[in-house]
Formats: structure tokens, sequence, C-alpha cells
């Protein structure tokens, strides 16, 4: 089945493996050039099938090395092979490509690659992946990346996935990463720009560290000194993180919200203030790397997964901080919630609401009434055994409510129908 709430991306006829993809990006003409090669495995038998790509020229179509015919309309590549592909074969896809790359636009906005005042971005959730690379597109399109970007020296790339490598030419370095851990499309990523690259933490088992405008080391080192601390403290309530390293990237541009994708975050200049202003948004990004990234929800629908965790950890981490306890910033928010109409459905907000505050504000408040009902001790157990156990997989609201019901003494039917499934806002539980 194709995502419910972006029926029109992805392709259920078959499953992506990995994708090995070569870019070379010029700054100044915000032009790309790629060679895509994507190795997958038929679902069903396959006459033809079809990759997400944005408004590129395709130069070439190979299917297990022999030319295919294809069609191209934005933002779907179709594709025939010259023979069938049988049930269960794995092939190979190979997309020769280039042109501007420009973000995927729709009610949620710019979303994908996007042109920097010097330099680019890409932040793809939930359905911009194929403004720069062909894939399927689809949250629970895991697979692994091998990403090679070449671009002009001045430059520093950042991808999500481990560094391997970096080529330096005339006037052009090339940039080699890998990402091993099975990894949905739109938590991919490509940072470009003048940065310096320093550390994030001083020390800890997980390598933390930091793109930044050179201008801006000595207000990011003041706003993000607390990372190690913040890192620490989840991994002790979450389980340990879930990937080699982490890298937060400041953006030399104002940005609307920071950006999650898989092992990193993206910040604007204007999210760094020298006065820890946003320091609920560190946070908030960081946890999504155990919520949203190891965690991939299944379907757009069960977002709350992702965004009740986070905003979650938001409020925990005040708690263990020193600042307002979980409680008090749950009955906070819990005030706000009853002042807005009641017209969401958690666990199935619509296409249209699924970044709706109230979506992140009463998926957090779920998971406190959730803290609530089972006791510290039971609650934080469950939620190390919940990401332990669906660790770099995709996950649904119904396998949330099961795996949380192991962990309580009575029934939890009535809190998740009463907080997820109806719109009326319940009374803040007590505890």
């Amino acid at each position: 089945m194709t995502d419910s709430y972006l029926p029109a991306h992805g392709d259920d006829g078959y499953r992506v493996l990995h994708y090995d993809l070569e870019l070379d990006y010029r700054v100044v003409s915000n032009r790309l050039a790629g060679r895509a090669v994507i190795t997958a495995r038929a679902t069903q038998a396959l006459a033809r099938f079809s990759l997400d790509l944005g408004r590129f020229q395709v130069r070439d179509v190979r299917v297990d090395g022999r030319p295919a015919r294809f069609e191209h309309r934005p933002h779907k590549l179709k594709i025939k092979p010259e023979r069938p592909i049988s049930y269960g074969s794995a092939f190979t896809v190979e997309v020769r490509y280039a042109g501007k790359p420009t973000p995927i636009s729709g009610r949620w906005g710019d979303i994908g690659w996007d042109e920097l005042t010097d330099g680019a971005l890409v932040a793809s959730q939930p359905n911009g992946s194929p403004s720069w690379f062909p894939c399927n597109d689809r949250p629970d399109g895991k697979a692994t990346f091998l990403v090679s970007v070449t671009a002009p020296a001045p430059y520093t790339v950042v991808v999500t996935g481990d560094l391997i490598s970096r080529r330096r030419g005339a006037g052009a370095s090339t940039w080699v990463y890998e990402r091993n851990e099975p990894t949905a499309p739109y938590l991919m990523s490509v940072q470009v720009g003048r940065y310096d690259v320093v550390p994030l933490a001083a020390s800890g088992p997980v390598v933390q560290r930091a793109a930044i405008p050179p201008r801006l080391r000595r207000l990011f080192g003041h706003d993000f000194a607390r990372h190690g601390e913040i890192m620490s403290s989840l991994s002790s309530m979450f389980g340990p993180y879930p990937f080699h390293e982490y890298v937060v990237v400041v953006a030399d541009d104002d940005l609307d919200d920071p950006i999650e994708a898989q092992g990193m975050a993206v910040f604007g200049r204007n999210h760094v203030d020298g006065r820890r202003t946003h320091e609920r948004l560190v946070v908030h990004e960081l946890a999504h790397q155990w919520f949203g990234n190891s965690l991939t929800v299944a379907d757009w629908r069960h977002i709350w997964l992702n965004e009740g965790f986070a905003t979650y950890a938001e409020w925990l981490w005040s708690e263990v901080s020193g600042d307002l306890p979980a409680a008090a910033l749950a009955a906070r928010w819990h005030a706000w919630a009853a002042s807005q109409p009641s017209r969401v459905i958690v666990a199935n907000p619509g296409v249209d609401r699924m970044f709706d505050p109230v979506v992140y504000k009463r998926g957090g408040l779920t998971v406190h009434a959730l803290r609530v009902r089972l006791g510290d001790e039971a609650f934080f157990a469950f939620v190390r055994s919940w990401v332990a156990t669906y660790r770099h997989q995709t996950v649904t609201d119904a396998q949330f409510r099961a795996h949380a019901a192991q962990f309580a003494s009575g029934s939890l039917d009535g809190l998740f129908a009463a907080w997820l499934d109806r719109p009326a806002l319940p009374p803040l539980p007590r505890g």
C-alpha cells in the first residue's frame, strides 16, 4: 500500500534496498547533475514501475544494464524495462539526470532541495526527496545509501551519513558519505555552505560535531554548550543513541523551523542568539533521532509518534536540567490545548493537519498521560523497550499501543481512545 496521506508518492510494486548517488553541484548556477543506481527487489511481477523525481532532464534510464523506455512528467518517472521483472527478483535501475534542483511546492510550502544565499540545504519532510534524487518516496521505504557530492572547493558538504572519503581536485572537492542504517528517503539530506566544522560536545560515546558559519562560533558555543548533557540525558531515558554520530548544521540564512534528518539537525542563523532562546528546539530535534529516524512511522497518519515524543523530550529535559518539571509544562500546554478548537483526532489528523501544533502538544500530553498511568519505572522501561524492539524499523500507532500494554497492570484502551481517537480534550492526569 502507498502512504494514505500521500498516495501519489511511491510505488508498492518493489522495495528499494540501496541507493548509490553520484552528484555534481554547481553553487553559482544552482545546477545539479546526478547518476543514481538503485538496487531493489520486486514485491510483485513488474511490467512497468515508477520512481518519484522532480523537474530534471532525464538523460538515460537502464534496468539491469539494458536501456529502458521511460516517460517523465513532474513528479513521476515511469519506466518500462526491456523484459518484465518477476516477483521476488532483485534488479537495478540507473538514472542519469540534470537540471536546476527546485523544492517541491505544495500545502506545506517549498520542500526539498533549497538554494541558500550562498550554498544549499535539503529539508525533505514529508515529500521533498524527489527534488534531488529519483526514489521510492514513502516513509516506510527504508534503504541504505552511498552518496558522493562534488562541489566547489571553498564549500563544505555535509550529508546524512558517515564521511568515508574526501578527494580534493582542481577547484572542487568530492565528499563521499555512507548511510548503513536503513533510512527513509525524506530523512536523507545534503548541506552545502562555507562552514567551519567544530566539536559539539567535548567527550562521550557519541561523536557530536557541528558545521557553522565562522562568524557564529561564539554565539553557537554558548547556545549549544549543554549539548553533551542533553545527549547523555536523552540516552539514559530512551536508550543508546541509534547512530554513529550526530551533526548539527547552522545555515547562514534564517529558517522558519529547524529540520531533522538521519543523524543530523539543521538550524537557521536565527536560532543562534547567544541566549539559549531555542534550546528546547535543540532537544526536540535530537529526540527525533530516536522517534522519527530510528523508529520511522510506516504511514504519515501516525506522525504523532514522532512529534509527541519529541515534544515530551523538551519537557523531560526541562525537568532534569532544573527548570520546570514535565508536569508543570503538561499543565501549561493542556490549558493551551483547551483553548483550541477540538477538531483534531491525534491518531489520524488528516493530511492538512498533520503538522498542526495541536498534534505536537496533544501528542506530548498523551505521552505524559501514559507516564502518569504507568509510573516512572514502568514508563521508562517501556520507552527503552519500544526504542530497542523497533530500532531502525517502521512503526504504527497500533504497535505502540500493543507494546505499551505489556507494561501496564490494567487496560490502556480507555486512555488511548480518549487521547488519540477522539477530538475532545480529556482532563489533565494528575500524579
